[in-house]
């Protein structure tokens, strides 16, 4: 469809997105932080994180210098913590095999830690006004629509066609413009529920539109329900402080710090005294509460436990409750720690 880039970059002119903070630049590096935060997570809610993050690591060097827990706690509520630790790995490695100096090289982005094709010819448009097609899910969503591809767009044969679609529809020249017209036509008209359909640039020619067929494009994956998990949290006071724990690096909050956590069927005592040589003065219940991740949803029970002379232990550290506050801690952790007065 030869017009279809064309109506979309004059859109986006008019009407687009030009006032975000990573916009009107051509910095590689404020550029790909943009782009890594964006991933499955909402503009309004990145916009102060990437502010905050920005101001704390201006530049890939100062990213690459700082120590992983440091970047976690600028990282801290975002969620998908793994874009964190990738996004440390490859300013050191950008460092290290490129003098620091971000590659303009589509395969060269590619290559580093946590950049996939999407994203590298995202940061390739807008640093580099290089040539590649984007396909994440808003994008995904607006040509299933504009051109009726039927099917979930997950679905290995569907996204190859959605992939070679995208490609095909690339424009010669301002492929910034057209890449941010995408972006932005997924997020403000051609949303998921509510789409402003009368107000799209490409309704004359959207299929999904002339057939009365929005609702049902793009196909929606079949719902199965969350598997269901439980936890115990145990937030161990001494004093002042209270005790934190290092993650794996592997695994739901990898290398974030959390409460320790056991089994329900676990003797308190026992394990006090085996892992810290402890023993519980007061034991508190708090209220329950549930936390939905993309694959399951975790319910956590939670025990305040104040315990007497505990030992050092590997991977922990005892924090004052402000200084807690501060540290790398996922979003339910970051509520319980709050409920400690």
């Amino acid at each position: 469809m030869p017009d279809f880039a064309d109506r979309l970059i004059a859109w986006q002119h008019q009407h687009g997105r030009h006032d975000l903070p990573w916009q009107n630049t051509r910095d590689p590096y404020r550029i790909w932080v943009s782009e890594i935060m964006l991933q499955q997570t909402q503009v309004a809610t990145v916009i102060s994180y990437y502010q905050r993050f920005m101001a704390r690591f201006p530049d890939i060097a100062s990213l690459a210098a700082a120590h992983e827990d440091t970047v976690l706690a600028y990282w801290s509520g975002l969620g998908y913590y793994s874009r964190a630790r990738n996004l440390h790995a490859a300013a050191q490695r950008i460092v290290e095999r490129h003098q620091s100096a971000f590659p303009q090289a589509l395969n060269a982005i590619l290559a580093l830690p946590g950049i996939g094709p999407s994203t590298a010819a995202a940061i390739g448009a807008f640093a580099f006004g290089a040539q590649g097609a984007i396909l994440d899910g808003n994008v995904k969503r607006v040509l299933a629509r504009c051109f009726g591809i039927e099917g979930f767009p997950g679905d290995k044969a569907v996204e190859t066609r959605l992939w070679a679609l995208a490609q095909s529809l690339l424009p010669h020249t301002d492929i910034a413009r057209y890449t941010q017209a995408l972006m932005d036509l997924g997020a403000t008209l051609c949303t998921r529920a509510k789409p402003r359909c009368t107000a799209c640039p490409v309704s004359a020619v959207c299929i999904a539109w002339r057939e009365g067929r929005v609702a049902q494009l793009p196909t929606r994956k079949t719902k199965c329900a969350l598997p269901e998990r439980e936890t115990v949290m145990l937030i161990l006071r001494y004093g002042l402080e209270v005790l934190l724990e290092k993650r794996p690096a592997k695994g739901i909050w990898g290398g974030m710090w959390s409460f320790p956590e056991v089994a329900r069927e676990t003797v308190l005592n026992d394990y006090l005294h085996q892992r810290f040589g402890a023993r519980a003065l007061r034991v508190t219940s708090i209220a329950p509460f549930t936390h939905t991740f993309t694959h399951f949803r975790l319910t956590i029970a939670t025990l305040l436990v104040d315990v007497a002379k505990p030992l050092p232990s590997p991977g922990t550290m005892w924090l004052g409750l402000d200084e807690a506050r501060a540290a790398a801690l996922p979003t339910p952790v970051r509520r319980l720690l709050d409920a400690v007065v």
